[in-house]
């Protein structure tokens, strides 16, 4: 099982995401202070749980908006960070992996203290 976490207002305008079974752990609405130009200063933040992760990051990198958006999600072993567009898997602690995510994530100008998902 992967736990993760889904910013709503990253999702293209009229996405749906259906047919992925996920189980919401918590649903929270709050200001943000490092939001770019091009992103909202108020997010809604959906943490959930999926089973079937190679599935759910095929359908965020295609719904995703643009610039600067990305989700992640992770279990014990290996880590998914999705872009729209790419989609980053790689396991636990490995940080050359980590490293290239973050440096895709720069080149979509997203603010350097948002790419801080799990180790």
């Amino acid at each position: 099982m992967y736990d993760g976490a889904l910013i709503l207002e990253s999702l293209k305008v009229g996405t749906e995401l259906e047919g992925i079974p996920l189980t919401v752990r918590k649903l929270s609405r709050y200001a943000v202070g490092t939001a770019s130009g091009d992103q909202p200063k108020v997010w809604s933040v959906l943490e959930f749980e999926v089973e079937r992760g190679e599935e759910l990051a095929d359908v965020l990198s295609q719904v995703l908006d643009s610039p600067g958006w990305y989700a992640d999600f992770h279990d014990d072993r290996e880590i998914f960070v999705v872009f729209p567009g790419r989609v980053f898997r790689y396991r636990r602690g490995d940080d050359t992996a980590r490293e290239e995510a973050k440096e895709f994530g720069r080149g979509l100008s997203i603010p350097e203290p948002q790419l801080d998902w799990t180790r």
